[in-house]
């Protein structure tokens, strides 16, 4: 088995190798293993799908013991006590034979001496199937996952618990009215104390119900976030360090400001947006029980949410070109803080300071006044959507009014109309409060996505060579050089030689 490395021994990733080899698709420890955070410069099992992903590979870690392990399964890496590892080829009765890092070649020994260190634990490592380049030609190609939305999908059950809780929740929360009807309806005329606890106790429980699935929507929400995060900042972090250094931005400072916006990404897909989000829906469901008590209680709801959808449209609209110049404006300004750090002594020889301090000034009163006009439409949409969810609780008062005047309609079906019409338009008060998070998400996620597109060193759909020791001359001819963006020659018909140890 090769060393996976020069100056360290990895079990784990020396185990990998191995295995890759195994199935067909040979890859050096170095390709597996490069830009990923090891550990003492070692592979973790928790590192070790990413560093087989590289090679078309997935791995599942399981929990089984040696005497009951499927032979279908092999050949599998063992995780040994005391950080080793080991690659099990094959079982035969009592014996078993291994491969271990540091050992030339296979050994066999008792299934009993194994298992005294074996700690339970096996990577179970399948190849995934690659279709060929020559199979393509004439096909059109598949879409490729985006990386953002394959990373969203990955946690859908923890997103699919969390829409099953907010039905629950909504449904809860047209027990209240529908608790006050019956008490103002049946309750208080007949005097029926007995039935007015009866309802009291089940509301009670539905409170408590709703308090739990509230926290445990909170909680799962909260989970699937941090695992988006993680896997997405781990991915972009990577992405970057694997750039082409011809596809490198020219501007360190601007290129830095966009990779920090992604924490707008990340609060966005936090917990209150999409709770906000998963709401919507139900304002149909709040709308058909209107209908259920009386259906001209619809009238002041459907026209509150017909006007406050166009205004909303509109300053969604305006505040997309605000935000966007507010994002130019923000990595402008940070590339010159940047560049002025860096270039410090430049600038104080020069006598620049005066030039850099005028310019981040500018970018500064800009950035304010752009931020202060982003904040009134944004106050000024949720101001707009208060008033009407006021104005629909006035309206269904006045219509309920004449409603029981005509014997049409209860004392209590009025309360619980006015209470429901209010929940109508509750959801679209946050929307709107939620418009220039929203803006600064997808501006951020459209400026990432591009970096994201760049050329890398390591692209995922190439194989590469492993080539263990390569000892080679390199010889330029005639060699002539120019920066990206640039028509002066650097380089200009140069000509060297470098033996192999030169340096």
């Amino acid at each position: 088995m090769p060393a996976p490395h020069t100056t360290h021994d990895d079990p784990l990733l020396a185990c990998l190798v191995e295995i890759t080899r195994l199935h067909g698709n040979p890859c050096s420890a170095q390709h597996l293993s490069a830009g990923l955070p090891l550990v003492d410069h070692r592979l973790t099992p928790h590192l070790l799908p990413r560093a087989a992903a590289r090679a078309n590979s997935s791995v599942r870690v399981i929990r089984r013991p040696l005497q009951n392990f499927p032979t279908a399964l092999l050949p599998v890496i063992l995780l040994l006590k005391q950080n080793r590892a080991c690659v099990l080829l094959s079982l035969d009765g009592d014996d078993a034979v291994v491969h271990y890092p540091e050992s030339p070649a296979p050994v066999k020994m008792s299934l009993e001496a194994l298992l005294e260190d074996y700690s339970g634990l096996a990577a179970v490592v399948q190849p995934l199937y690659r279709v060929e380049a020559r199979a393509k030609e004439g096909i059109a190609e598949l879409k490729n996952k985006h990386w953002f939305w394959a990373t969203i999908t990955e946690n859908w059950r923890l997103y699919r618990d969390a829409i099953g809780a907010a039905l629950l929740i909504n449904i809860f929360a047209l027990m209240i009215p529908l608790y006050t009807m019956n008490v103002y309806d049946r309750v208080v005329p007949n005097n029926a104390t007995e039935t007015l606890w009866v309802l009291t106790l089940g509301i009670g429980l539905v409170l408590l119900f709703n308090f739990i699935l509230t926290t445990v929507r909170a909680y799962v929400v909260d989970a699937a976030s941090k695992r988006v995060d993680v896997r997405l900042s781990a991915l972009i972090m990577e992405r970057v360090l694997d750039l082409r250094m011809e596809a490198r931005p020219g501007s360190v400072g601007s290129f830095a400001a966009n990779l920090r916006s992604f924490e707008s990404v990340r609060d966005f897909i936090a917990s209150a947006s999409l709770t906000t989000l998963v709401d919507l829906p139900f304002v149909l469901l709040f709308l058909a029980v209107l209908a259920w008590i009386s259906p001209y209680m619809l009238i002041p709801p459907i026209v509150a949410i017909i006007i406050v959808l166009v205004v909303s449209y509109f300053a969604q609209r305006h505040m997309e070109t605000l935000t966007k110049q507010t994002f130019q404006a923000a990595a402008q300004r940070n590339a010159g803080l940047v560049e002025s750090l860096s270039g410090l002594e430049t600038l104080k020889v020069l006598n620049a300071q005066s030039h850099a301090q005028r310019n981040w000034e500018r970018s500064t009163e800009f950035l304010a006044s752009i931020g202060g006009k982003i904040k009134l439409t944004s106050s000024s949409t949720v101001g707009f959507v208060q008033t009407m969810q006021q104005m629909v609780t006035i309206s269904v008062v006045v219509i309920g009014a004449y409603l029981v005047q005509d014997a049409a309609l209860s004392m209590g079906g009025i309360i619980a109309s006015s209470m429901i019409a209010g929940r109508c338009l509750a959801p679209l008060g946050q929307v709107a409060g939620l418009m220039m998070q929203y803006q600064n998400a997808r501006t951020s996620l459209d400026s990432i996505d591009g970096y994201m597109k760049m050329p890398v060193e390591h692209p995922i759909e190439r194989n590469f060579v492993p080539r263990p020791q390569l000892d080679g001359a390199v010889e330029f001819r005639d060699v002539s050089f120019v920066y990206p963006s640039t028509d002066q020659k650097v380089l200009s018909q140069i000509s060297l030689s470098i033996k192999p140890g030169e340096k």
